[in-house]
């Protein structure tokens, strides 16, 4: 190898050796200027958790609620997935109280099955209520009533919610985390998670009156006023041809409110099962009603 090509080399070797210690300079310098401290009881936190990261606390996820904890903006009680004993013992490490959650649940306005609800149509299509909805508001007589194709529960990595033989979600109190899945995929808005506390419930989002709600839906509320008028002074009141609740009155609410409904649109619920007043029409059938073209 002659002289020229050896300096060539060298003056290579000499360059790049350079640039590495410069480059290395400067990473040294940037992780020194953009480091951020993270407080290493998070990751323990993180541990004590479900990882369901589910959003139920109000939080993206896990780690940002185990972030949460640590700046003292939630309680540990809060992620509703754990067991008291797991948010207990995240307490005992942090030093703080658990603290209370109001347990909240997924609940379905709607109690229109296929065996009291119509149909105006077939449909047949993508098996999805978004897909179904899409189409003239979907085959329902209802327009406001559940499809029935299981979106919700399709959604639901919680395992909570399954569709019963006359196509409506049913939700599982226990397995409920409130994470508002299906809250967000129906395309109806008919779920809304609700605290248990609130056992006055109007199955229904029905907004027509009388003969022309129950033409459609055997159990819709048909804006009788009935409920209204038993249930204490704003405790309830129509608005839009259906029974509205005020939860601020929560307080006052008793089963007396709904033992003249005359359709079972309004019910007080024990764990989570529907209790129908003593008026209301009982529902025998099983097998689906027939399409009634409108």
């Amino acid at each position: 190898m002659n002289e020229f090509a050896l300096s060539h080399i060298l003056i290579a070797v000499g360059f790049m050796s350079v640039l590495g210690l410069m480059l290395s300079g400067i990473l040294a310098l940037a992780n020194r200027k953009l480091w951020v401290y993270e407080d290493p009881r998070i990751d323990e936190i993180e541990e004590l958790l479900p990882s369901t990261n589910c959003g139920a606390c109000g939080t993206a996820g896990c780690r940002p609620f185990a972030e949460a904890l640590i700046r003292g903006e939630l309680k540990p009680a809060q992620c509703t997935v754990n067991s008291r004993e797991a948010a207990e013992e995240i307490a005992d490490y942090l030093g703080v109280d658990a603290g209370e959650a109001v347990k909240r649940v997924a609940r379905l306005a709607c109690a229109g099955g296929a065996h009291v609800a119509r149909n105006k149509a077939h449909y047949d299509g993508l098996a999805s209520c978004r897909a179904a909805a899409v189409i003239a508001g979907g085959p329902k007589g209802c327009s406001w009533g559940c499809l029935g194709l299981g979106d919700c529960a399709e959604v639901c990595d919680q395992q909570a919610i399954h569709m019963n033989p006359v196509g409506l979600p049913l939700v599982d109190p226990e397995r409920c985390t409130a994470c508002n899945d299906c809250v967000e995929i129906c395309p109806k808005g008919l779920f809304s998670l609700q605290p248990v506390s609130h056992q006055l419930w109007v199955a229904c989002n029905n907004r027509l009156h009388g003969d022309d709600a129950e033409a459609d839906c055997e159990v819709a509320c048909t804006a009788c006023e009935k409920c209204a008028v038993d249930a204490p002074d704003g405790l309830i009141e129509i608005r839009d041809n259906l029974a509205v609740i005020d939860y601020g009155r929560n307080r006052l609410a008793s089963p007396d409110a709904i033992q003249r409904c005359p359709t079972g649109a309004i019910v007080w619920l024990e764990h989570e099962k529907p209790v129908k007043g003593r008026e209301a029409r009982r529902v025998i059938r099983k097998q689906p009603l027939p399409v009634n073209p409108s």
